[in-house]
C-alpha cells in the first residue's frame, strides 16, 4: 500500500495532466517549459524543473487534491454528455452546476459552498492549461445566481471547543511518550488557534525540513510561532499558562525533551514499541481524529449519540474555541487567528453571551 507521503506525491503529479480519453489514460500537460525559439541546455532545463516545483507549490497538497477530482469529474460528465472539457464550454459549464445543484441519479445535490469550490477547481484546471475560465459570463453566472437565490443555506459550522471541554480532553490521555505529543498537539493547537495542517508542518528550526509550514521559538514567556500560513507568513504569540498542566509551552517543552527532538518536525510519529519518536511527520488528519477521539472519551455533549457528536467536531473546532473563549478584545483575536477582517472573527466565535456590547446603551437610548 502506499504512504501518505506517495499519495501526496502522486496527487500532485495528477493535478498537472490532462484528462483525454479516460481517468487512468492521461497526458502531462506542458504547463510550464521553455519558448519554441529558445535552445534547451542544462541550466535551463533546471530552471524549468525549479518553476514547475514552484507552481505545485503554490496550492496545499489537500486543495490539490481537490482540484484534481474537480477535474477528473467534470471532464467525464463532459464525455457522457457527448462534450469536450477543452476549451472551456461556457453553456455546458452553467449545464453542469445546474446539475450539481439538481442532482441526478445516486448523486445527491451539492450544496452552494461546494458548486462554488467545483468552479475553483475548474478556474484553476483551465489556468494550467493556458485557458481561462470566465465565472462571470451569463451562462454560468446566471445559473448560479439562481441556484444560490434558491438553495442557499446558513453554513454548518463546527462546534467549538471551549475551555472546559478541551481540559476534559487533555485529561483523558496516558502519561506515556504518546499522550505527551497528544496533550502538546491539543494545547498547542488550541491556545495557537491553529488550523491542523499548522500543526503538523510545524519545524523545531527554521528551514529545517523542505516541507516545513513554520517553525517555534521558545522564550521565559511563551513561544513564538512563525508560520507560513494561507494568507502569507504570520507570527502567533502563545504565553505560558496558569500552570503547567495545562501549559502548552511547558507541555511542547516536556514533549521535545522527552522524545529527544531536536531537529525537523516537531510532531512525528512513534517508533514500533512506542517508546521513541519517529523522524516521520505526523499527517494532518491525525489532529481531526485525536480530537473526536478525546471528545468521546471526555464525554462532551454525551447526551446526543456517538455519530452525531464525531460530526460536529473537527481540526476547526480548535479555533472556534479559542474564538470563543477568549475574554479580551475583538481585535486581538482577529490578528491572532490571522483574519483578514474583524467579520471572519465573528463567525468564529460561539458565544453564549452575546450583546456583551450593548451599543444601543452606549449611543445614549
Amino acid at each position: 500500500m502506499a504512504s501518505e507521503d506517495e499519495k501526496s506525491t502522486s496527487s500532485n503529479s495528477d493535478a498537472f495532466r490532462i484528462a483525454q480519453n479516460g481517468d487512468s489514460d492521461q497526458e502531462k500537460s506542458d504547463d510550464i517549459y521553455l519558448p519554441a525559439h529558445v535552445v534547451g541546455s542544462g541550466s535551463l532545463d533546471r530552471l524549468v524543473d525549479a518553476a514547475r516545483d514552484y507552481a505545485r507549490a503554490a496550492a496545499s497538497d489537500n486543495t490539490l487534491k481537490a482540484y484534481t477530482k474537480d477535474w477528473a469529474h467534470f471532464a467525464r460528465w463532459c464525455r457522457i454528455k457527448g462534450a469536450e472539457p477543452l476549451p472551456p464550454p461556457h453553456e455546458m459549464i452553467g449545464l453542469y452546476v445546474a446539475d450539481l445543484a439538481s442532482g441526478s441519479g445516486p448523486s445527491p445535490a451539492l450544496s452552494v459552498s461546494t458548486i462554488d469550490r467545483r468552479l475553483s477547481g475548474l478556474a484553476w484546471n483551465y489556468a494550467q492549461r493556458g485557458f481561462a475560465l470566465d465565472r462571470k459570463n451569463r451562462h454560468i453566472a446566471t445559473v448560479l445566481a439562481g441556484i444560490k437565490r434558491k438553495h442557499a443555506r446558513t453554513p454548518v459550522q463546527k462546534e467549538a471547543i471551549l475551555a472546559e471541554d478541551i481540559l476534559a480532553m487533555v485529561a483523558t490521555l496516558p502519561y506515556d511518550l504518546r499522550g505527551l505529543r497528544e496533550r502538546a498537539i491539543l494545547l498547542l493547537g488550541y491556545a495557537g488557534g491553529l488550523r491542523r495542517s499548522e500543526i503538523v508542518s510545524l519545524d523545531v528550526h527554521k528551514d529545517d525540513t523542505p516541507d516545513s509550514g513554520g517553525w517555534i521559538e521558545i522564550f521565559d514567556k511563551g513561544a513564538l510561532l512563525t508560520l507560513n500560513a494561507k494568507t502569507g507568513w504570520r507570527e502567533v504569540e502563545i504565553g505560558r499558562g496558569s500552570k503547567d498542566q495545562t501549559c502548552p509551552v511547558y507541555t511542547l517543552e516536556q514533549w521535545l525533551h522527552f522524545a529527544k527532538i531536536d531537529f525537523g518536525p516537531i510532531f512525528v510519529g512513534p517508533s514500533g514499541d512506542g517508546k521513541k519518536a519517529s523522524e516521520t511527520r505526523l499527517n494532518d488528519k491525525h489532529v481531526a481524529r485525536l480530537i473526536k477521539r478525546t471528545v468521546l472519551d471526555a464525554s462532551i455533549r454525551s447526551e446526543l449519540p456517538e455519530k452525531e457528536r464525531l460530526a460536529m467536531f473537527s481540526g476547526h473546532s480548535l479555533r472556534a474555541g479559542l474564538a470563543s473563549s477568549a475574554e479580551v478584545d475583538e481585535c486581538y483575536v482577529q490578528k491572532h487567528l490571522g483574519h483578514a477582517s474583524s467579520e471572519m472573527t465573528r463567525r468564529y466565535q460561539r458565544r453564549g453571551d452575546r450583546f456583551r456590547m450593548n451599543l444601543t446603551k452606549a449611543a445614549g437610548l
